[in-house]
């Protein structure tokens, strides 16, 4: 099972959309949408959303199989009042494992691209994905004490983490 990382671009925007889907399918409290919400939109906002990468003070990558698949994604933006922000995080499930190791890849791309944007990467996590949780801790992330509501059923409480680019 190997892969590689590169940047997303708005003409790679069917894969975009495709992945998008499998994220919020299987895992709904992660990213602030729906998946029924996702099939409304049509192919100029997906392109648009694919080519966001593109644009300055963002960053997105994915990792792509030897087969063409697209297996995980990660995405990067400067808050102009929180810095640099992780978001849009998903492997896929066959791909889960720090033995295969997608989500280090995707996560090291990132960081790279953060430290030329600020000092700290910060990202929210919701309270009720432990997974995720201890991935981001394994990688150096600390709870910052910061939450706030998440805005979509189950609801909850999305955690702030940070990590020192350093």
């Amino acid at each position: 099972m190997s892969f590689t990382v590169r940047e997303v671009t708005a003409d790679d925007w069917r894969e975009f959309r495709d992945i998008r889907l499998r994220m919020l399918q299987d895992t709904p409290i992660a990213y602030g949408e729906t998946y029924e919400a996702s099939l409304r939109i049509d192919e100029a906002e997906w392109r648009a959303r694919a080519g966001r990468g593109q644009q300055p003070h963002n960053a997105s990558f994915v990792a792509v199989a030897d087969d063409g698949s697209w297996v995980g994604i990660m995405r990067g933006f400067v808050s102009q009042t929180r810095g640099p922000m992780l978001v849009s995080v998903f492997v896929d499930p066959g791909w889960r494992s720090a033995a295969i190791g997608v989500a280090d890849a995707l996560l090291d791309a990132v960081v790279t691209w953060a430290r030329g944007e600020g000092e700290t990467l910060r990202l929210e996590v919701h309270a009720d994905n432990p997974r995720a949780s201890a991935f981001y801790r394994r990688r150096g992330f600390r709870e910052t004490g910061n939450r706030r509501p998440y805005e979509l059923p189950p609801f909850g409480d999305e955690v702030e983490m940070e990590m020192r680019l350093d």
